[in-house]
Order: structure tokens, then sequence, then C-alpha cells
């Protein structure tokens, strides 16, 4: 039996998670459909979901068509949670993209699109609740044409559009499949039986239906199984997978899902440190307690307890890359609303972080506070409903700030040698900095010879660059940076006559790590860097009356319209003010204007660069920075 892991993806509201309940139904796995407005849908699982009526995790099920089993992962609509959308993209065969047929195709909508067609994962496209007044046809293919990709095929036609009579009908002209497989314009011409398709991202059939009456749903799962590539798996290789998402069980365990591309895992092997306890496999909508996962399949495991959100095992051939969405552009101070409870926050965040690690917490010594990143508003709530509901803490927040980045104007470098002031750590650390290509991360190399030291020191150099840079000089963090070790120097292991080791005399990895952060922000400050703030496309529908109108208030908000004609203004904005165009937008337009806006780029502050409250020991004030680490380091 083949498998195929599939992504439900789409602007929230759009009906994912509904179509999802009706694929179960279809499939036999559930005997009624839950309602997202009730609360009773198989995949929204959390209070909070079911509260909200919208989901916040991605959630797996699974069903069986035929001699196939599909994977279903159900991701969130929000953009505040694209961060689980990014997550399940890594693990998928295929995907169906939701849009409603009378919102139609909206911001998210069209960042996920570009997304899936970047990555290159085969794609239906599924319009939904056109039993809905306002349901369009070829109005709205017209628009996916435009604003998704001109490469698509109606698979279907619609009799009493937009009454809850609606019946969907298939019409697939073959004509328009030849253009896209030469092997179906070969069937055509010679009169043969069509030969089986199989989308690989090159083209979007569009199927039309509706959720809550069944409309179209057995055209769009005929399409699932037909047109979807099923998993390559391969059980016989060495074992390879990923881990998609973390969450905690009822008793606290840490559970890791887990997608297996090769090989089988089985209960009790190792995967890096830990060892597997057991294994859920997802089948005819449930977990059940299985011996082995193997690949192509989907599991949850026990036992990984230093698991990680994206960790791979195996190598992996034509994996899909962190980061193929913009990182959040938000920042947050959370507060417990009783002192008391602050070592109970930061452990509570902590958990969190596991589950979405973009979170990213910055703990502030000084002012007792933590720093979270966040995509949104929304994101925020739903942080504070879950710290008061599963962990009891009320908490307050300061006011959203927006994330600036810091980059390299040029190169610099600094070094300090053992034993020579006024360096107190015995440790030689040399290191150049130079800026590095937008997206590529930090890098970190030696022009010094690996064996002239032990490794240990080596690595507690690389790993605290990586932590350091996380604030620059103005403490806003530099993202891409190259970084080389240039002198390297240590005091070996010695000992008093007839004594024990001193470390006293001899180097050890603290040393390493607490002269890192002095050389490499000496290295900061002789390159130089410039703040960057975070910039969005932007695209405003209003009625063309009111265009005039919306013009000086983009203006006002430091916005570059790129495109204008009366009806649609388009542009660049900063992030910071994308806010207040949609809280202003409304009074300009009758309440008939409609923003969308996603990440564009990072561009350099406008005006005075702006700084970021620093955490922990300051390297930049030396007097400072050694007065609170040097006391750990003991004497030298």
């Amino acid at each position: 039996m083949s498998i195929l892991n599939l992504g439900i993806l789409a602007h929230v509201d759009a009906g994912k998670t509904s179509l999802t309940e009706r694929l179960l139904y279809t499939a036999g796995v559930i005997d009624e459909i839950g309602r997202v407005d009730d609360g009773s849908t198989r995949t929204d699982s959390l209070e909070l979901e079911r509260r909200r009526g919208i989901t916040i995790k991605s959630a797996v099920v699974s069903f069986t068509v035929g001699n196939r089993t599909i994977n279903l992962i159900d991701t969130p609509g929000h953009p505040d949670f694209i961060a689980e959308v990014e997550r399940a993209l890594s693990v998928l065969d295929g995907a169906v993209l939701v849009i409603s047929a009378v919102e139609g195709v909206q911001a998210q909508t069209r960042v996920i699109a570009r997304t899936l067609h970047r990555l290159g994962i085969p794609t239906l496209i599924f319009v939904n609740k056109v039993d809905r007044g306002g349901a369009r046809f070829d109005g709205l293919l017209t628009e996916i044409a435009d604003r998704i990709s001109p490469a698509i095929i109606p698979m279907s036609r619609v009799d009493g559009l937009g009454t809850r009579d609606a019946k969907v009908r298939a019409d697939v002209d073959p004509l328009r499949l030849a253009d896209h497989d030469d092997r179906v314009l070969a069937a055509f011409v010679e009169d043969r039986p069509m030969p089986p398709i199989r989308v690989r991202g090159r083209v979007h059939p569009v199927y039309f239906g509706s959720a809550i009456t069944g409309a179209g749903i057995d055209d769009l799962v005929d399409g699932i199984t037909r047109l979807l590539p099923p998993a390559t798996a391969d059980p016989a290789g060495p074992p390879t997978g990923r881990i998609f998402k973390v969450e905690r069980g009822p008793a606290g365990e840490r559970l890791a899902y887990l997608r297996m591309f090769r090989g089988t895992l089985r209960v009790r092997e190792t995967v890096g440190a830990d060892r597997v306890t057991g294994i859920d496999i997802f089948a005819e909508g449930a977990a059940r307690a299985s011996g082995a996962i193997t690949a192509g399949q989907i599991g949850r495991l026990r036992g990984l307890g230093s698991a990680r959100i994206g960790d791979d095992f195996g190598v992996r051939e034509n994996g899909v890359d962190e980061g193929v969405f913009a990182p959040p552009s938000l920042e947050t101070a959370v507060v417990a609303a009783r002192g008391a409870e602050r070592g109970a926050l930061h452990a509570a965040l902590t958990e969190l972080a596991e589950q979405d690690p973009l979170i990213d917490l910055r703990q502030d010594d000084e002012r007792q506070e933590v720093y979270v990143s966040l995509y949104g508003e929304v994101q925020k709530e739903v942080i504070e409903a879950t710290l008061a509901e599963q962990y009891g803490l009320a908490v307050t927040f300061r006011e959203t700030t927006t994330l600036h980045v810091e980059r390299l104007l040029g190169v610099g470098a600094a070094v300090e040698f053992n034993k020579v002031d006024p360096n107190p750590f015995l440790a030689t650390i040399g290191l150049r900095v130079s800026p590095a290509p937008v997206g590529s991360g930090i890098s970190f190399g030696l022009e010094v010879e690996p064996g002239s030291m032990p490794p240990a020191f080596f690595t507690a150099v690389e790993q605290t660059v990586h932590d350091t840079l996380r604030q620059g000089l103005r403490g806003w963090p530099v993202p891409d940076c190259a970084v080389v070790m240039t002198h390297s120097g240590y005091s070996a292991r010695q000992s008093h006559s007839h004594a024990i080791f001193d470390k006293s005399m001899s180097s050890t990895a603290g040393d390493f790590r607490n002269l890192t952060p002095l050389v490499l922000m000496a290295a900061l400050r002789a390159a130089g860097t410039v703040v960057l703030e975070p910039i969005h496309t932007f695209r405003v529908e209003v009625p063309p009356d009111t265009g005039p109108a919306v013009l000086p208030l983009l203006a006002r908000l430091r916005a570059i319209p790129l495109a204008t004609t009366p009806a649609v203004i388009s542009g660049e904005i900063p992030a910071a003010r994308v806010h207040e165009l949609q809280r202003r937008l409304p009074a300009l337009t009758r309440g008939e204007g409609v923003v969308e806006s996603s990440f564009d780029h990072h561009a350099p502050v406008q005006g005075p660069a702006p700084t970021r409250p620093r955490t922990g020991p300051d390297p930049l004030d030396r007097k400072e920075y050694l007065l609170r680490v040097v006391r750990r380091a003991g004497p030298q």
C-alpha cells in the first residue's frame, strides 16, 4: 500500500479544517462531521482552538482510500502561526491549497502558494464554499491565474453556484491536460485511453466544491489519489527522518512527531543520544502503538528527550530547507503578574519554545523580564491564554516593538593573546568578521590548524559566536555573517608538583566562552554595522473614488507605491506601519478597503538607528562584563 503525506493549507477561514472533516467522513473514519463553530472537529483538539474556532497547531490524522494511506496534516491558516506551516512543508509529498469561492485569493493564500511553487511541492487547488452567496467561478479562475499561477486546469463545473443546492460535475478538457503532459497529448491524438497523470509542481488542477455539503468532494479525493505522487520510500535503506513537531503529553513527557524518509526505526533503537521508548503510527483516524516506523510513515515517538523541531537524522536528499517563510518581525516582554512566579514563567516559556523555537526567548536578568518574538497580536493572545490555562500563570506584556536586524558594513578583525594584558583569560582568540549574503546565516571557519588545540575549545568558540551574534552593536541580531578564527592558543593542562590538576594554570572551555564575546564585539566594531527594519510588500484594494484619500495616508506611513490604478495600489511599507494602515483604511474607504501585506526584505532605518536593550553581560562594556564573568571563571 502506498503512502501520501498531504498538507491542507489556506488563508484563515477558507474552510480548511472543515474540508479535513469532510475528507475523514468520506473515507469512513468518522461517523459524524465535526463543526469548527461547535469546537467538535477532529484536528482542532486544543481547548483554545475550539474556543477561538481557528487552528493554532498542526495536527496529523490518517485515512485510507483504495490502496493508498493518506497522512493528512491540517495546518493553521492565520499568518501569526505561519511557523507551523513551515514545519509541515518539510515533510509533505503533496498539498491541497484551499481558496474560498467568495473571498477568493487572500494575502496568506499568495504567501503559501509562492512557497509551494518555490519548493516544487505538487499542489491541487480546492475552491471551497460554492454553496455560499457571492461564490464565483470564471472570475475566480481569472483571479487564481493572475495572482497564483497561470498554469491551472479547471477540473469541474458548478451548477446552482452560490446556493445551498449547488452541484459540482467533473468537466476536464483533455487538451488543457495535454498542454502540460506530452503523454496525454499523444493519447488524445491517437485516441487511446488517458495515461496516469502525476502533478509535479508545474501545473495546478482546480477543483470546486463545498466542505459543508460535500459537493465536489468525491472528485477532489479522486484527484488526490490519482494526481499527487505517493511518498518515495526505501524501507531497506539507512534510517533517515525529520522531526517536525514537538509537544508535551499528559504526564509532561516530550512527544516528537517524525516523518521517515528512508529505512526503519524500531522501539529501543537510538536517535542521537536518546533511545526510542514508544512509537505511535497514524492510521484510520487514530494514533496506534507500533513496534517500528518505516519509510514514508509519520509517527509520534516517545523517549527523545533532547529532540528539537527541525532535527534530522541520517543523510537526507532533496530536503526542504529551514526558513522558507520570513522570521517574526515583532517582539514583546512577558512579565509575571506575581513576582514570585518569574522562575515558573521562564520554565513555562522554555517549554513553549520547544514547540515553537521561533519565539526565541531572551532573558533580561537585570530587568527580570523575558522577551519573545512574535508574528502578530493574535499569537500574543494565544501565549497569554496558554500560560493561564496550562500553567496557571497570569502575565502582562510590554508594548510590542518591531524587530530589526544588523548587517555588517565591512570586514573587521580583533585578537587577544593568552597571558597578555588586558586579557584575564587563559586563551588566545583572533576573529575576523565579514558580510555574508542575505539569508545565508552565520558561518564559522578556521585559519588555524584544527589540531592546534583541543576540539572542545574550538566548539566553545563556535557556539559562543552564534550566541553572541544574537545581539550586535546596537542589540539587534546579526543574522548573516562569516566568522573566521585567525588566532588560537591555550595553556596546556598543568599541576603543581605532587599536586592535582590546577585550573588556574590551565585553559578550560570556560576561558574560551568568556573571551569570545569580547573579541567578537571588537571585530564587529572594526567592521561597523547598520540597523535595518523589516519591509513588507502591500496591496490595497479600494473603491476607485477613494484612492485619492488613501495616497496621503500611505505617504504619512512611509509607504512607497510602486504600481497604482484607481482601484489597486501596491508597493512597499515598513512593517511597523502595517497595523496602522489596516486600522485607518476602513474609515477612508467606507469599510470596503482591503489590505494584503507580507514580509519582503530588510532596509536601512531612516533617521537615528534604534537600539535594543541588551540581555546578559555586555561585552561592549569591558569593565562591567569582566566584573560579571570573571567571578564565574575563578582566579587566573
